[in-house]
């Protein structure tokens, strides 16, 4: 899959602010900071269509690019931000499940783990959920260009017990923002999604 053409649509809040499910959506997911918005644009080829930031916590909607007229790419807003109070970050959870189990029109989950630590509690909490999801998921291991290679093996491997401990079998994918690592496999993935 090509990436030739994304706009900027809209930013929602919650559900009732998000654009008609009149295209099918790949959501990008992750806790904050673990690199959403550098792979949002690596993967379309522009330096700042999401903005990033080294302060966590920046995407706080969802926010919705139209690809090639025939898909959105939604940024979820990030999870287990600590600078914010345990009511909003209660309120973000609950849209962040709303949204991965209740729209229809959602294809492919894209759940991104930062490489250089073992997978949270929240991102334990996250492969649970998409057990339940009916799109097609891939983790994605972010960050990888900042392990030696034993190091990225060690990620994978604690990954992947994560996942067998939820249950879950999803393809993981070693990405670099920087060096363009990954990029061409998960547009593959996200291309045998679309309809």
């Amino acid at each position: 899959m090509d990436i030739h053409q994304v706009t900027f649509v809209k930013s929602a809040a919650r559900m009732a602010q998000m654009p008609e499910e009149t295209l099918p959506e790949v959501a990008f997911i992750g806790r904050s900071n673990v690199g959403k918005s550098a792979l949002l644009n690596m993967l379309c080829q522009r330096k700042s269509l999401a903005r990033t930031s080294t302060t966590p916590g920046k995407t706080q909607t969802f926010n919705f690019y139209e690809v090639n007229r025939k898909m959105y790419f939604v940024d979820v807003p990030g999870y287990g931000y600590a600078k914010v109070s345990k009511q909003i970050r209660a309120q973000w959870r609950r849209r962040i499940a709303d949204y991965l189990m209740n729209r229809d029109s959602l294809v492919a989950v894209l759940h991104l783990v930062d490489s250089r630590h073992p997978p949270s509690e929240l991102d334990k909490e996250v492969m649970l959920l998409l057990t339940e999801v009916h799109a097609q998921c891939v983790l994605v291991l972010t960050k990888v260009d900042k392990l030696s290679g034993n190091k990225i093996t060690q990620s994978l491997k604690s990954v992947k017990q994560s996942l067998e401990n939820c249950g879950l079998d999803l393809p993981i994918v070693a990405t670099s923002s920087h060096q363009r690592k990954g990029k061409k496999e998960l547009l593959l993935r996200i291309g045998s999604t679309i309809p």
